[in-house]
């Protein structure tokens, strides 16, 4: 993609994704690469962001960058570690703090008159987490924030190597974390640097990326036929549309029905999908998935028996549309980072991100592969998409099949679909749905508990619902739901679904919970 770009070197941070997020929202796009992968030939970069890292600067195992492949030549901002990185890589110092500097702090000093805080207000919050700090800052350099408790909490060189090559290249280092919330300025930082100092035309948006998007596929693709496999969620529904845009009838969908999908859920897919004017072959595998995972009841056994699978009927299909030569995947951005980490070793396994089956002899097509979730749903709707698809909350490919503790069978189904929708349902009744990242039932197949329904004793299984908030669900908190709407689902599921006597809610959020229970 040829386009201007802010490059941010990862060095580690658990809010890398932010700063990147943060620079999309201000349509700005950006890359994140590993901290040593700086591309040194590409010639749209139009500035540089360090982040911060969980190694100090004088651990034997820290990351480091040459900076002189950068510094000088483009505009460059360290946060956190990136700060102190510079600092000791260009003559400053670096020690250990007397405590770790963590949590809001205030620049009670900001120089309102410098590029970078143009526009700031004094005493403006701001989010520490650090155990170094900066004692010392670099020749050449200038304080420009500073916070009760850290002299220098921000410093600039507007020309930082002599002689500098490109005088308008500054470089500008704060040790707090602009990305986060709880710096309330932070947007408008990361907006002086990227717009205002690097140049950003600011024109990464929806509209902006179909247009381009479409025109790379039509170039990519030619005349060949696409096949993309759907799951009802967002991401593949908008890399459809999209592709159907560009090549049209040449692209095939194959939703495969597992058997553990929400309640009617494949039916009305289907009917979406045919609105939308899609080329959909549904295969209904239910019998198969139940048979193979009859008696199962390890999670990560049900995942791999689902995989396997849903590969196996999703090939059988494929091998039938003889012509095609390239699979489409609805892969995102944030699949692509988390898949491998900065040292390159696999740390998350993704359903749609890794190799082909060799035996099926296609390449690859992921149209979605620059964009974070927010920016797919943005996308959607550019593209017309009904809001009820763009706006679904996310959902585990192997379905309800990990939202049941215990071996699966398809009563165990039937009872989580009918609490499930019960649940989803009284979301959309109630005006919350939009408010939740995800939220679905989960059913405690193996645990009974007693009750009393009429005069008669019952022994039956609880249900857990399950709701958060999230803007990206690498961390989640539970959502804090209305007790009058809780007491109004429980008493509905209760009442109306056979097998269940009991409703739970879960108040855990992630981490040290995960958002699924399996």
């Amino acid at each position: 993609m040829q386009q201007q770009k802010i490059i941010i070197l990862d060095f580690g941070s658990q809010t890398t994704q932010l700063i990147a997020r943060r620079l999309r929202e201000l349509d700005t796009f950006c890359e994140i690469l590993p901290y040593n992968k700086f591309p040194v030939s590409d010639t749209d970069v139009i500035g540089v962001i360090l982040s911060g890292s969980p190694y100090s600067v004088h651990d034997s195992e820290a990351f480091k960058v040459d900076l002189s492949q950068f510094v000088g030549r483009l505009p460059v901002l360290g946060i956190c570690y990136g700060a102190q990185f510079i600092s000791h890589s260009l003559g400053g110092r670096v020690e250990k703090a007397d405590s770790r500097e963590y949590g809001r702090a205030h620049l009670e000093t900001v120089d309102a008159d410098n590029p970078l805080f143009r526009g700031f207000d004094q005493n403006s919050q701001v989010w520490m987490s650090h155990g170094d700090t900066i004692t010392a800052i670099p020749e050449g350099f200038k304080v420009i924030g500073s916070t009760k408790d850290v002299t220098n909490a921000a410093f600039w060189s507007p020309s930082p190597l002599a002689p500098c090559p490109t005088p308008h290249a500054p470089v500008f280092a704060v040790q707090f974390h602009p990305e986060v919330f709880h710096t309330l300025q932070g947007t408008l930082l990361l907006k002086n640097f990227v717009v205002d100092i690097c140049g950003s035309k600011q024109d990464w948006s929806p509209a902006n990326f179909v247009e381009t998007t479409v025109a790379e596929l039509k170039e990519q693709i030619g005349n060949d036929r696409v096949i993309l496999g759907l799951s009802g969620g967002v991401d593949s529904s908008v890399a459809a549309v999209l592709l159907n845009r560009a090549i049209g009838d040449r692209l095939t969908c194959i939703f495969v029905d597992h058997g553990m999908l929400r309640k009617n859920e494949f039916q009305n897919v289907m009917k979406d999908y045919e609105c939308l004017g899609l080329n959909v072959i549904g295969v209904d595998a239910s019998q198969r998935f139940f048979a193979d995972l009859e008696g199962v009841t390890e999670p990560e056994k049900k995942r791999k028996i689902i995989g396997r699978d849903f590969i196996e009927v999703f090939n059988a299909e494929a091998k039938k549309i003889t012509d095609a030569k390239w699979l489409a995947q609805g892969t995102i951005y944030p699949d692509r980072i988390e898949s491998l980490n900065i040292t390159g070793k696999v740390i998350k396994s993704h359903h749609n991100v890794g190799g082909l089956p060799e035996e099926m002899h296609l390449k690859l097509c992921e149209p979605l592969k620059w964009l974070f979730k927010d920016e797919v749903r943005r996308v959607g709707r550019q593209l017309g998409i009904p809001e009820h698809l763009i706006g679904r909350h996310p959902f585990p490919g192997p379905g309800l099949a990990v939202r049941i503790l215990g071996a699966i069978t398809p009563e165990k189904v039937r009872i989580l679909q009918e609490a499930d929708d019960i649940f989803i349902q009284g979301l959309r009744d109630w005006g919350l749905y939009d408010q939740i990242w995800q939220a679905g039932a989960i059913l405690l197949s193996d645990v009974r508990s007693v009750g009393v329904m009429g005069d008669e004793r019952t022994y039956e299984n609880p249900v857990a619902l399950r709701a958060v908030t999230s803007t990206d669900a690498m961390t989640a908190d539970w959502a804090h739901l209305p007790y009058d709407f809780l007491a109004k689902v429980s008493n509905d599921i209760i009442n109306k679904v056979k097998g269940v006597n009991r409703v739970c809610y879960d108040i855990s959020s992630k981490p040290p919970s995960t958002i699924e229970w399996e």
